[in-house]
């Protein structure tokens, strides 16, 4: 497994050492050009900060940018773990966090040994919307449309190839979900949804989701998946949808916030919903403009969420 940071990240130890407790050979680099005492190299490449990863640049600077060094040091991780012995290079997987999300998102579409991605918060649209909104208005158009059109993952994940799980909470400060449906939507084969109610932003956050593991654990070791659900279906002020489990669920729910304002500031609820067989429905409140996703979860505590859905006014 390749484990790619966030912000404020590095070479995260305990992670490597999380999966290789799953039986895995895991690779975390630092990709802020730090050593191990955290102090920069002298040959590191650009740093991770903003200032640094939204400079200016022209063509002729693509590769002296950080989300090219990024992505560029991703891929030679891949190849350095495909060149072990001890490595099935036919089994390599990849998640990040947050900008590690990012970068996953962009690799996945990039390099097609992969066989499994899991971006953790981190997707595409960013000029669309993200905290770096402001980031994005105060460029030139065409230093923003530069940067959209090399960096931004839309242009990458209608190339993925592998199975996908993405993971987010509905008020993430960062990647709010409509910038997060429109990145899941553009990948051509299998994706898988978790999304968590207030899940917060940080890197243990990020790669302590039980989903991670075990849906890794299904594509490369053929481990019990998890449960498949959608699409969603409404009549009236109800909504339902058919799941697939392999391990028996232990909760189905709706979730739904009123639909205005900015996502991270939206108050969500959730309410029990009814699961029969392998079907889940739930009757949704009246409120007006809503949105709302249905989610169950196994007796491993492992969910997996319908897309968001929008009704409006």
């Amino acid at each position: 497994m390749v484990l790619i940071h966030g912000g404020g990240g590095k070479a995260f130890a305990q992670w490597a050492r999380l999966w290789a407790d799953r039986g895995y050979a895991a690779l975390a680099m630092d990709l802020a050009g730090h050593g191990p005492d955290g102090e920069r190299l002298p040959d590191g490449g650009p740093d991770q900060d903003d200032r640094t990863k939204f400079r200016e640049f022209s063509d002729d600077e693509l590769d002296q940018t950080w989300s090219y060094h990024a992505v560029a040091a991703v891929i030679r991780g891949v190849s350095l773990l495909a060149s072990r012995e001890e490595v099935d290079p036919e089994r390599i997987g990849i998640t990040g966090i947050s900008w590690g999300g990012y970068l996953t998102c962009i690799v996945a579409g990039l390099d097609d040994r992969l066989k499994v991605a899991v971006p953790v918060y981190g997707c595409g649209f960013l000029a669309d919307n993200s905290v770096w909104l402001p980031t994005f208005e105060r460029m030139p158009a065409d230093e923003r449309d530069r940067w959209v059109k090399n960096f931004d993952p839309s242009n990458y994940l209608p190339s993925v190839r592998c199975p996908v799980l993405f993971i987010n909470g509905t008020n993430d400060y960062a990647y709010p979900l409509d910038s997060y449906q429109k990145s899941y939507r553009l990948v051509p084969g299998r994706v898988d949804l978790c999304v968590k109610v207030r899940m917060p932003h940080s890197h243990p956050d990020g790669w302590g989701p039980p989903e991670i593991g075990i849906y890794v654990d299904s594509v490369l070791k053929d481990g019990r998946p998890l449960a498949t659900i959608g699409p969603t279906e409404q009549r009236g002020n109800r909504a339902a949808a058919r799941f697939k489990a392999t391990v028996p669920i232990m909760r189905a729910e709706a979730h739904y916030a009123v639909a205005t304002g900015p996502w991270n500031k939206r108050s969500w609820q959730s309410v029990s919903a009814v699961h029969t067989g392998e079907a889940v429905s739930a009757e949704l409140p009246t409120a007006r403009p809503l949105v709302y996703y249905l989610s169950v979860t196994d007796e491993r505590g492992a969910q997996v969420s319908t897309p968001h859905e929008l009704l409006p006014e």
